[in-house]
């Protein structure tokens, strides 16, 4: 085999379904081996994913899975495409039960379903305790580990179609699709570094590809509307072109490829994945034709020996609530909204420090303190229209409704013309970091 060719249909969990549709015909028209991933995990989405499965143990699988999975199916089924995702989530196996209740009967009944868990310690988070945090604030819900890609090679060499993971590293699922058609070795470190380049390149899909790259007259791009799903294209010797499916809109140029490269990368000489430690420092990318970006120079060093785990944590809740002001005096009365809700929080409670913006002078660049917001007050102009958001991080459930509805009650109690409240009260999950040996976590494959 001298071409492998792997696309990635989604870059997180509500992520477009239907760009994925044009990404799959691409790769059922190309020649070689091809590839199919979507990447649907975050660190809240996972614990998020745990609450889901520990209310129903048919859940817990990312909650558009299928949203992707059946416009493309059966294309890829047809191609000879296998499909990898980490949209297994908190429950692969559940969502394997789905899938193959869906296909019985139909043309795709025999199709492979593989499920690769081993990530999970909830349920033995005894074991392993001694590497977690000695405190934690909450009640735990998740317990996993980032693990590498020797479980979907192990799914495909055995012939799986579809391969369901829990929490693999975002790379790793085009990792273990290079492993597997090239034959390469695990302890290959360039190779792997290779491939893990090939995986965090497309992990975030159409950004890449033009998405969350448009700044209009710096850097322009062709209908982002219609922005597509991104292809690499690999070749034995280790060639990599980054292109995108046909017919789409977006763009793939150089500095689309050198922010991807870079982006969330802590050290670009010693980037740590659980498959290899990938060092970008002599990285090179050229535009070798339209929307076609060659990248070289990418080395591998061995893999940590340790890998990351994350804790899933509940207990908090986070409530927030909006008004908004317009026309003359638009920012005196929101800053006089400001300052009722101020009084009325210290009065309420005493305890809680709210968080106060002002949307369209001081929001983004705000702070827990408001001191920017501050600053604004004293030099913003006077814009036509303002809008209050107020915010709390607490235990106590009730309290925090209390506190939203007297922030409602601006709409008779505070200044003239506020209107438009909006009021939001929803449960807020934490996430707390650790270490743990990788010989401590095993991965398994298991076929429905």
């Amino acid at each position: 085999m001298t071409t492998v060719h792997i696309g990635c249909g989604a870059g997180f969990a509500n992520d477009r379904p239907d760009a994925a549709l044009a990404l799959a015909n691409d790769l059922a028209a190309r020649d070689g081996r091809r590839f199919l991933f979507f990447e649907l995990l975050a660190e809240r989405t996972l614990a998020e994913a745990q609450l889901r499965r520990l209310a129903n143990p048919d859940s817990g699988y990312a909650s558009r899975l299928f949203d992707f999975l059946e416009p493309v199916l059966e294309t890829c089924l047809a191609a000879g495409i296998p499909i990898i995702t980490n949209g297994g989530a908190a429950n692969p196996s559940a969502a394997a039960r789905r899938l193959r209740q869906q296909l019985q009967g139909g043309r795709f009944a025999c199709a492979r379903i593989a499920c690769v868990l081993g990530d999970d310690l909830l349920d033995s988070r005894d074991a392993v305790q001694r590497w977690l945090p000695e405190s934690l604030d909450g009640e735990v819900v998740s317990v996993n580990v980032y693990t590498g890609a020797d479980g979907i090679v192990q799914a495909l060499d055995e012939g799986a179609d579809i391969v369901l993971c829990g929490r693999v590293a975002d790379p790793s699922l085009a990792v273990g699709p290079l492993r597997h058609a090239f034959g390469w070795q695990a302890e290959d470190w360039d190779r792997i570094a290779l491939a893990t380049a090939v995986g965090h390149l497309l992990e975030c899909c159409t950004q890449v590809s033009g998405g969350y790259f448009a700044h209009p007259g710096l850097k322009n791009v062709p209908d982002l509307a219609n922005v597509g799903c991104p292809i690499a294209r690999i070749e034995a010797d280790g060639r990599v072109t980054i292109g995108k499916a046909a017919g789409t809109g977006g763009c793939v140029t150089e500095r689309t490829v050198k922010e991807q490269l870079l982006y969330e990368v802590h050290d670009p000489a010693a980037y740590l994945t659980p498959d290899v430690t990938m060092d970008l420092s002599q990285a090179r990318v050229r535009q070798v034709g339209p929307d076609l970006v060659e990248v070289e120079g990418v080395r591998g060093h061995p893999r940590p020996a340790e890998l990351k785990g994350l804790i899933g944590l509940r207990g908090n809740w986070f409530a927030e609530a909006e008004i908004s002001y317009a026309g003359p005096g638009a920012l005196a009365r929101a800053a006089l909204a400001r300052d009722v809700l101020l009084q009325r929080c210290a009065r309420l409670a005493p305890q809680l420090t709210p968080w106060i913006d002002l949307i369209g002078v001081a929001s983004l660049f705000n702070d827990a303190r408001g001191q920017w917001l501050q600053q604004r007050l004293a030099n913003a102009q006077d814009p036509q229209d303002v809008r209050l958001r107020i915010s709390f991080v607490d235990r106590d459930k009730a309290l925090l409704e209390n506190l939203l509805l007297d922030a409602e009650s601006l709409y008779t109690n505070g200044p003239a013309g506020g209107g438009g409240v909006r009021r939001h009260l929803t449960e807020s999950l934490g996430t707390a970091s650790f270490f743990i040996p990788r010989t401590a976590v095993q991965q398994q494959v298991e076929w429905f």
